[in-house]
């Protein structure tokens, strides 16, 4: 007979935090939001990789190209681009992300001294870069002959014709440095000169890098960004459990800090086999993510497998169809709850503290606070990155109104059926996602700090100035349905706040 578990399951907006005790230091430019992307050991002093903010892009056609991953790495998370799509694409776009910002960056503006100021003009508007390498074979490493920058020309004065090295500034006028130098002496170089850009040449007058300028004090505005050991973003791919032996190693050769099975239902044989083969080809130095689970079960499971993180999450996106099509699931609080449970036991156990990620039922701004109080060390989302100008989706304008465009991994339209792999033919038998549109929302560096101070706000409420702090201190309250009505407006007749076009 089934194993029936009479307890319902249930969602995040089923729930509240009841405020605790706040001291004068609990305000929120106090409050740390680092936490913990892969698994450590006790005793040790940090994870390889810690986030600056409990935040990670879903693997999704819709959500997660090399424009998101810059700008969220820029806020301080990880973005895991999507692998529903070929090998060398998706490698292409971790490259991209890896290349954006490295401190030293591999030039992707390049020409020729032969070339004319047509095809400057066109380079120019197609990469959005003003200043752009002149090398002899016109690639990012043939021997430098001088620099362009919007400063050597005007296209009102110059013919459309007149070739690059007519007007370029030529290599003997310009400040370069060697092969080795480091990132602190380049930058001194930048400010000493008053230079906008570096470029560093072997010792055959190679191009082998650029340092500009804005990194640097873009680095300064945004202090959470997250950066590798050589100064890059940090950037996660999305992996699948049939071609992982092609896909990996290319991942990896791109640069890729951090893998994760994408998977619609992770307690299952074939992400056991992915996990032993990366570990049998690279060890523990590959980082790969495993799930989606929603019990202490599937946990346990794939945390002995070897995965870094476990997802936790089934049926609970806004475009996911699975628990009516397949009737398979679990509410997303009480699966939490549950995992996170298990992920302590095991702490306990074993001495290794492996992180949940909640992937899914996220509709409010506070049902992420809800979430990490329950347990999760960070949260993936996809709707809520897929409404900004960084995600790959089109903005359509419907009746006056702004969209963007999106869609499940398991919808017709992306037919991802590496994702809903059960071993069989090599298709999608069934739709598991829908094809939508969400609200356009504007920037994500303006949408992400919005959410991270209500974040903040919640927990100096609740006492606590670190995400452990509040899962420790945190009491949740089960709320009833006409408790849900009263906790928003009600009984008023609320002003029309939209303004009036004259």
């Amino acid at each position: 007979m089934a194993t029936f578990i009479n307890d319902a399951s249930h969602t995040f907006n089923e729930y509240l935090l009841i405020p605790g005790f706040s001291s004068s230091e609990c305000i929120p430019a106090n409050v740390s939001l680092k936490t913990p992307l892969v698994k450590f050991r006790k005793g040790e002093e940090e994870p390889a990789i810690t986030m600056n903010i409990p935040m990670v892009s879903a693997i999704m056609q819709a959500v997660s190209g090399d424009r998101l991953a810059v700008a969220l790495a820029t806020e301080g998370g990880v973005a895991f681009i999507y692998g529903s799509q070929s090998v060398e694409d998706e490698a292409a776009m971790v490259k991209r992300a890896k290349d954006h910002k490295a401190g030293f960056v591999t030039s992707d503006s390049n020409i020729k001294p032969d070339d004319t100021l047509s095809d400057v003009v066109a380079l120019s508007a197609a990469t959005g870069h003003n200043t752009i390498a002149v090398t002899d074979d016109g690639t990012s490493a043939g021997k430098l002959v001088g620099i362009v920058t919007g400063r050597d020309y005007r296209v009102s004065r110059m013919a459309p014709d007149l070739p690059v090295k007519e007007f370029m500034t030529p290599l003997e006028k310009l400040i370069t440095a060697k092969e080795g130098t480091t990132l602190k002496e380049a930058n001194d170089i930048i400010w000493d000169h008053k230079l906008n850009s570096l470029p560093i040449v072997d010792d055959e007058g190679r191009l082998l890098y650029m340092v500009f300028r804005k990194d640097y004090e873009a680095h300064k505005q945004n202090p959470n960004e997250l950066l590798d050991e050589h100064k890059r973003y940090v950037v996660g791919a999305g992996i699948n459990t049939r071609d992982y032996a092609e896909r990996v190693p290319a991942l990896i050769e791109a640069g890729a800090d951090v893998l994760c099975i994408d998977s619609s239902e992770g307690f299952s044989e074939w992400q056991k086999l992915t996990i032993e083969w990366i570990r049998k080809n690279y060890g523990d130095a590959v980082k790969v993510g495993a799930g989606n689970v929603v019990d202490a079960d599937g946990f346990r499971f794939l945390a002995e497998c070897g995965a870094d993180f476990v997802k936790v999450g089934i049926g609970g996106g806004s475009i996911c169809i699975t628990r009516e099509t397949k009737g398979i699931g679990r509410g997303q609080a009480t699966a939490l709850i549950d995992v996170c449970k298990a992920r302590d036991d095991y702490y306990k156990e074993t001495g290794v503290y492996v992180p949940v990620c909640s992937d899914g039922g996220i509709v409010y701004d506070h049902h992420m606070t809800l979430a990490l109080a329950m347990g999760a060390d960070f949260i993936m989302l996809g709707r809520y990155f897929a409404r900004f100008d960084e995600s790959p989706s089109n903005k359509v304008s419907i009746n006056g109104t702004y969209y963007k465009e999106y869609w499940g991994e398991g919808s017709a339209r992306a037919r991802n059926w590496q994702r809903y792999d059960l071993g069989g033919d090599k298709k999608l038998s069934f739709e598991e996602g829908v094809d939508s549109y969400v609200p356009y929302a504007g920037s994500l560096k303006d949408n992400v700090a919005l959410s991270l101070s209500k974040i903040k706000s919640t927990m100096c409420n609740c006492g606590a100035l670190t995400i452990p702090e509040l899962q420790q201190k945190a009491k949740l309250t089960l709320v009833s349905a006409t408790s849900i009505v009263e906790g928003g407006a009600h009984d008023v007749i609320q002003k029309d706040t939209t303004p009036t076009v004259k």
